[in-house]
């Protein structure tokens, strides 16, 4: 055998030594996330979640490439003077170490795709990734017991992480400065000798895992926190045409005996008039989530509306809202809206208001009073309004503010306000033609 080929036979190929460095990489930046992951929710705390799912299943997918690599083509033997002891744990650590890789993402795949609620999985912001089949439509004791399988099984493999880590740095570290006859750095660090304590190598190896800590410590993953889309501009209702500039033509008088039959007649009370809800119209909602604003619509609701402001009196409106149509502009956490800690949509499905009075407060201004109906609870609620007539179309604009904790909207830790405040500002815009 030539020497050419004794060297190569002592060392890794190189698509073996890039696929563990970055995996060892990866995972130390996963646990420095875990790290993270504690305290009150908040938009930068999900989006630190969003990033330890996709490190994790990147993890997961190189680990395969791994182990497929592996037993295509063989590691390179042990240094024969070995003692067989060694030779074991050291079989055993590897092993070990593919259980972790492939099993610790599994067993984060698994919690998230029995999640009580279903956020989908954006691999960096970009690329979807789906939950695991089988699993993700479960319900009940069946998704609680896979979500603890997941639970128990990820705390279990990141402390035998931790055990084999150990074992692994020692193993290394006792062979490249106790056994210059035993090179075992050299496999994976090519160019390292072993028995030299000021190995560059090493060195390199440290600063490397430097910096992987620091960037896991210091990285602030995108928050996703994007406004609703705007409306197609087909969905939008033309405007009432401006007036003209032309003067208007002069009155003509009217004769001391028209004037007395028009004093005659008996005034005709107005009518409340029926009016459809146009393209065009918007139902949004504003908050905040810590220092972050969060912008949201209802994509789908309507109204049965009868009114004319000279008979408020016989007028009245109700509108329906299609709870699931929520959007905020991230999926991920539009997936929480509906869930029940939020709006509790599988069980309360719409959130209806209902105007039973009217009062003029202005020109052109209104207050409708009535009750909301959300999440199962009737409350009394009001909407200021100012409102624009045109013949058979109608413009409403109005801005009110509900107490999102009075209907129950936030459940468990969401219930405290630290991190979204209970006043949430909804705005109507509705467009609408007389029927």
């Amino acid at each position: 055998m030539s020497a050419a080929s004794r060297t190569r036979s002592e060392h890794y190929a190189p698509i073996a030594i890039l696929l563990h460095w970055l995996i060892a990489a990866a995972i130390i930046l996963q646990v420095v996330l875990s790290s993270r992951m504690e305290g009150p929710r908040s938009p930068e705390l999900f989006a630190v979640v969003q990033l330890h799912k996709s490190v994790g299943i990147t993890v997961l997918l190189l680990s395969l490439v791994r182990l497929g690599w592996r037993l295509a083509n063989p590691p390179p033997p042990l240094p024969a003077t070995m003692p067989r002891w060694e030779r074991v744990l050291a079989a055993i650590t590897h092993v070990g170490f593919y259980a972790v890789m492939i099993g610790m993402p599994l067993t984060g795949w698994i919690m998230v795709s029995t999640s009580r609620i279903s956020l989908p999985t954006l691999l960096y912001g970009v690329a979807p990734w789906p939950h695991i089949p089988g699993l993700v439509g479960l319900t009940g004791d069946a998704r609680h017991l896979w979500h603890e399988i997941g639970e128990v099984g990820h705390d279990v493999i990141i402390k035998g992480f931790y055990l084999l880590l150990a074992l692994h740095v020692a193993g290394a570290l006792k062979h490249q400065l106790f056994s210059r006859d035993e090179p075992v750095l050299s496999r994976m660090a090519p160019g390292a000798k072993a028995g030299r304590w000021l190995e560059p190598r090493i060195a390199i190896i440290v600063a490397g895992v430097v910096a992987v800590i620091a960037f896991g410590m210091l990285v602030k993953p995108p928050l996703h926190v994007a406004a609703p889309a705007p409306k197609p501009a087909a969905d939008v209702v033309d405007e009432p045409p401006a007036p003209t500039t032309a003067a208007p033509p002069a009155p003509v008088a009217a004769t001391p005996a028209e004037e007395a039959a028009k004093a005659a007649e008996p005034a005709t009370p107005a009518e409340p008039v029926r009016w459809a809800v146009a393209k065009g119209s918007e139902i949004d909602f504003a908050t905040n989530w810590g220092d972050t604003a969060i912008q949201g619509r209802f994509a789908r609701f309507d109204a049965d509306i009868l009114f004319h402001p000279d008979a408020l009196d016989r007028s009245k409106a109700t509108v329906t809202i299609d709870l699931t149509s929520a959007s905020t502009g991230d999926a991920q956490r539009d997936e929480m809206l509906p869930s029940s800690e939020w709006f509790d949509a599988g069980a309360h499905p719409k959130a209806v208001f209902t105007a039973t009075r009217f009062e003029k407060t202005g020109e052109d201004r209104f207050v409708a009073r009535g009750t909301l109906s959300l999440r199962g609870v009737t409350r009394p609620a009001s909407l200021p309004f100012r409102l624009q007539i045109d013949g058979d179309k109608a413009r409403v604009r109005g801005v009110t503010t509900l107490d999102r904790t009075a209907f129950g909207v936030g459940q468990g830790e969401w219930t405290s306000t630290d991190q979204i405040p209970a006043s949430v500002k909804v705005s109507v815009d509705l467009r609408a033609t007389r029927r």
